[in-house]
């Protein structure tokens, strides 16, 4: 399974419409990569322990989409293998009066997660160059004025790229997922939402109103993705559409990712290997 087409090169201008919503590679239904997904979830829950152990890398793992794009339901399918203990979900809401009394990244970096563990952000810094652009709210973020001009995004996009730096050279492995899907799925999961009383509770009259600016979010998250997708921070956009495709390949790239980390338990020392034999041979003599 060749994953490097839905990656993002370091410095690629994208253009969202060029890529796929409806792509489902080689396979044609859910079935097709059942088997495959309970694969990589299983194998997930082998590489945390070791991550877990080991306590030196975290991984930050950032969900952006359109509404109903499946954010909620990739993060249920794709971590429900994951030990609770090590993993750490934080769902980024509009900011509360306190957040806003700080920088755009302080209530990013208090929920980064610790050393060893696996975090997973539903939204992120990235509504500050999303939403916030494409609402013009950034005069509501008691930012002094002669500080917010024209190249207020490009500043935006260039703090984010320092700081997802910063957190690689401190242990950060980050992976970013657009789930990628078009207008017209993004109609029907609104109108199953209204359909069926049980997805009821889902419906937003708020995500609706969204839809006016389908555009204008295009635009944002093209130059979003193509400013701040690096080598040591990837994007991937993913084909959403069909939500099973979308759930294979972010857990077929997780499982890819920490992989390639080389993930071990801790090596025990001699010295200490001989004081467990003594602690075991204590225990087995016990009556």
């Amino acid at each position: 399974m060749d994953i490097k087409k839905y990656k993002i090169k370091h410095n690629e201008k994208i253009i969202i419409k060029n890529f796929k919503t409806d792509d489902t590679g080689k396979y044609s239904s859910k079935e097709d990569v059942k088997s495959l997904i309970e694969e990589n979830l299983a194998k997930m829950n082998e590489l945390q322990d070791k991550l877990y152990a080991g306590s030196k890398y975290s991984i930050l793992i950032i969900f952006q989409a359109m509404d109903a794009a499946g954010k909620d339901g990739a993060i249920k399918h794709v971590m429900n293998g994951l030990n609770p203990q090590g993993t750490q979900v934080y769902n980024f809401k509009q900011p509360s009066v306190e957040e806003l009394k700080h920088g755009y990244l302080w209530r990013i970096s208090k929920s980064l997660p610790e050393r060893g563990k696996i975090g997973v952000f539903n939204r992120s810094h990235f509504e500050e160059v999303l939403v916030v652009r494409v609402h013009n709210l950034i005069y509501k973020q008691n930012i002094p004025g002669e500080l917010i001009n024209k190249n207020i995004w490009q500043d935006r996009f260039s703090q984010i790229r320092a700081f997802e730096n910063y957190l690689f050279k401190n242990g950060y492995v980050i992976l970013k997922f657009y789930l990628h899907i078009s207008k017209e799925e993004q109609k029907k999961r609104f109108l199953k939402r209204l359909e069926e009383p049980e997805k009821n509770w889902k419906f937003s009259i708020a995500d609706y109103k969204e839809r006016e600016y389908w555009q204008d979010y295009q635009k944002c998250y093209e130059e979003a993705i193509s400013a701040t997708s690096t080598k040591y921070s990837p994007w991937y956009i993913i084909p959403s559409d069909a939500k099973w495709y979308s759930r294979y390949l972010i857990s077929k790239i997780i499982v890819d990712t920490m992989v390639n980390l080389k993930l071990e338990y801790p090596r025990i020392s001699k010295n200490d290997l001989n004081i467990f034999k003594e602690y075991k041979d204590k225990l087995l003599k016990e009556k």
